[in-house]
């Protein structure tokens, strides 16, 4: 009995998950065939379940059997027609939310709510769909692009960076090298100069 008590007020409160498939409803003026559209509702649970359909703007739409129950781990479809079809209510957006109750409790166990829109051309709503499909791949390909540059460069910059400091070292190395023997004629430059080949031989080892 604890249990049930402690169970009883959760139910309640309207935490109750809803499945209902399609979640948005787009309606198109010049496609009669989208101007009736259905919600299939699901009872996943042990109990059955009662329902109610409520609506923004309810003189805009036809709900056939706006009320009913839905028998447990059973659905059951619910037809929308949309009967106000005209160019001022374009882009608008209406909710639908669907009411579940216990079949023994008034109050909503869960609740679950729909979007509905209608718009002019099913056929301008695709246009537009790949236009930002396309933007968007556009997008994306740029933006891996601009990673590759900002990357490369430094990559760059670090290889390139090494080899001309060593050809920068082999060049004084291999001039000191040979200033001996360019100034062998005089006595004192050339023990100067071997002091520096050793050094440096010795710096150009050590950097590799």
């Amino acid at each position: 009995p604890m249990q049930q008590q402690k169970r009883q007020p959760e139910l309640v409160e309207g935490s109750l998950p809803v499945f209902v498939f399609p979640t948005e409803l787009i309606f198109y003026a010049d496609d009669q065939s989208t101007h009736k559209q259905v919600l299939t509702l699901y009872n996943p649970y042990e109990f059955a379940l009662k329902f109610k359909v409520l609506c923004t703007t309810p003189n805009k739409y036809a709900v056939v059997d706006a009320t009913g129950a839905v028998k447990p781990q059973c659905c059951v479809d619910i037809v929308i027609r949309h009967r106000d079809v005209r160019a001022s209510y374009y882009g608008a957006i209406d909710k639908f939310r669907l009411q579940v109750s216990e079949q023994s409790q008034r109050k909503a166990l869960g609740k679950k709510e729909i979007i509905a829109t209608l718009l002019p051309s099913a056929k301008e709503q695709q246009q537009q769909k790949e236009e930002e499909e396309k933007r968007i791949k556009e997008h994306l390909t740029e933006s891996v692009f601009f990673e590759q540059t900002l990357c490369q460069p430094e990559n760059r910059t670090a290889s390139s960076g090494p080899s001309l400091l060593t050809v920068f070292l082999g060049i004084v190395c291999i001039a000191a090298l040979m200033l001996p023997t360019l100034g062998e004629m005089e006595s004192l430059v050339p023990l100067y100069l071997h002091l520096s080949v050793n050094q440096k031989l010795v710096a150009a080892y050590v950097l590799g």
